[in-house]
């Protein structure tokens, strides 16, 4: 089977390529470098069952012969990025979902989006199901983000209700791990780099927001489930680590791991930073038999490990 992978020399969907290339699939792989790194899918080049298409899905999409998958995972996902690139992240989740959609209909091919727990925006509801519609701000600085994953999202279940493609959406949860770029703005890797620098940890406002983390591993897992499992046309899936942490602890477990001699400085809060983020599970448990195994601290410990590898090879 071939799969076309959007975003692929990103974080998740380098992580994406070498499962499926695992599993026996024919990967291509699709991506503009804007956030995504080469060297997430260096290993790559030379596998005989891995093509790579340097190319913004922005435009017209054409591939060669049979789809049997899309995964749209293209988009800049940390604060920082889609700050950075406001327009082109409202583009690659309209401009890009509709060409990588076309291409899914186009070639009968079954479609998985990359959407995220940001549309629920600050939610009203603790934890966070499936059928809540979110509150969100449509006109505030984080809206680019979220809002262009609504629209993808609408733009799914039309193409579903109008054309009858099978698609299926994955609201995805804070994920970390191996290959996540250390300037990225996410916390984890922003607190890792800190912490191993022995650099002051910046906690914008008192730490005591909360969110959950997974690590990737099994975020992959579920992705890949999601992408192979009959019967969930049309279907949205929560997936994360329903395990709720507040900033200020996984700093603390962060100085812990590290044995850091960083101390924490706490800065101004972020404008429309939800006090709290966590996912119900619930329905990712019971359709897909999924839920995370890795612990919080085992997946720091096994991130500490590569991060420092690479400030080692940096520095």
């Amino acid at each position: 089977m071939r799969v076309v992978i959007t975003g692929a020399a990103g974080f998740l969907g380098s992580h994406l390529c070498d499962r499926f290339l695992k599993e026996g699939f024919e990967v291509i792989g699709i991506d503009n470098f804007l956030t995504g790194r080469p060297e997430n899918i260096a290993h790559l080049f030379g596998h005989p069952r891995f093509k790579f298409i340097h190319y913004s899905v922005t435009n017209y999409i054409y591939i060669d012969g049979p789809v049997d998958l899309v995964l749209h995972f293209a988009c800049p996902a940390s604060p920082v990025d889609y700050m950075r690139h406001p327009i082109h992240t409202m583009k690659v989740d309209s401009l890009g979902t509709i060409n990588t959609l076309g291409l899914a209909k186009l070639k009968k091919a079954r479609y998985i989006l990359a959407s995220t727990s940001e549309i629920y925006g600050h939610a009203h509801v603790h934890p966070q199901p499936e059928t809540y519609w979110g509150y969100v701000n449509p006109i505030g600085p984080r809206s680019v983000y979220y809002e262009a994953k609504r629209f993808s999202e609408a733009l799914c279940m039309a193409y579903h209700r109008e054309h009858g493609i099978d698609v299926r959406i994955a609201r995805i949860f804070n994920t970390y791990g191996e290959r996540m770029r250390l300037n990225d703005g996410r916390v984890i890797p922003t607190f890792l780099t800190k912490a191993l620098r022995n650099e002051p940890i910046p906690i914008h406002g008192d730490g005591s927001q909360t969110r959950s983390f997974c690590y990737v591993e099994d975020m992959v897992e579920g992705i890949y489930r999601l992408a192979t499992y009959e019967g969930l046309q049309g279907e949205v899936f929560n997936l994360g680590n329903p395990q709720e942490v507040s900033i200020k602890d996984l700093a603390d477990n962060i100085l812990k791991i590290t044995k850091s001699s960083s101390t924490v400085m706490f800065l101004p809060p972020r404008e429309e930073d939800p006090p709290r983020r966590c996912p119900d599970i619930t329905k990712a448990k019971k359709l897909l038999h999924w839920e995370p195994k890795v612990d919080l601290l085992e997946g720091l410990a096994r991130t500490v490990r590569w991060m420092r590898d690479i400030l080692t090879k940096l520095y």
